[in-house]
């Protein structure tokens, strides 16, 4: 079966409690979903949910990866035909502008960019956040790479602070925002 990969990039924000569902939604669409957790995302995993790393890896059917490899060990995941970032935090989104690449997650994006691999991010932060001076610059940056950035009327809109719902994050918005074939 020739599926098309996404490299499903969560970050430590809510809806990251359930990214089973955007891996689901994912596979139903047809992805071979492979999933990058920065590495408070996975820790939140571990310690919040016994046992959801191997679940997510039974789910996926890959390795869930969350810090980089040994340059002696050989890659564990198949090649990306995109990336969504998703849920893509104030943090990852502000790094990722300035091209910080101190972790896998970090690394992949800021490369895929480089690739000119489709790339989609479906933020998650607060109202308050989105007021911080340097995000609107980080914002437009990403999108000027290429990035498609989820954000705005019709898309993701931010909530005020401890008013965000993880289980109704909306996961299809990225995944309609993904392009459709198989890419070259």
């Amino acid at each position: 079966m020739n599926r098309r990969t996404l490299y499903l990039v969560a970050c430590a924000a809510p809806p990251a409690r359930h990214v089973s569902v955007g891996i689901r939604a994912a596979q139903a669409a047809g992805w071979d979903v492979c999933l990058i957790l920065t590495p408070a995302a996975y820790r939140w995993a571990v310690e919040d949910a016994e046992g959801e790393i191997e679940e997510l890896r039974e789910l996926t059917g890959h390795p869930v990866r969350h810090s980089y490899k040994l340059p002696s060990e050989a890659d564990v995941l198949p090649a990306a035909d995109a990336f969504l970032v998703a849920p893509a935090t104030f943090n990852t989104l502000n790094k990722w502008a300035q091209g910080a690449a101190d972790t896998l997650a970090l690394g992949l994006i800021t490369e895929a960019i480089g690739l000119g691999k489709p790339i989609v991010a479906l933020p998650s932060f607060n109202t308050a956040q989105a007021r911080h001076p340097v995000f609107e610059r980080s914002i437009a940056t990403l999108r000027e790479a290429g990035v498609n950035v989820v954000l705005g009327e019709g898309k993701y809109v931010p909530r005020p602070p401890g008013q965000g719902r993880p289980r109704e994050f909306p996961w299809q918005l990225a995944l309609d925002a993904l392009p459709t074939g198989k890419q070259p």
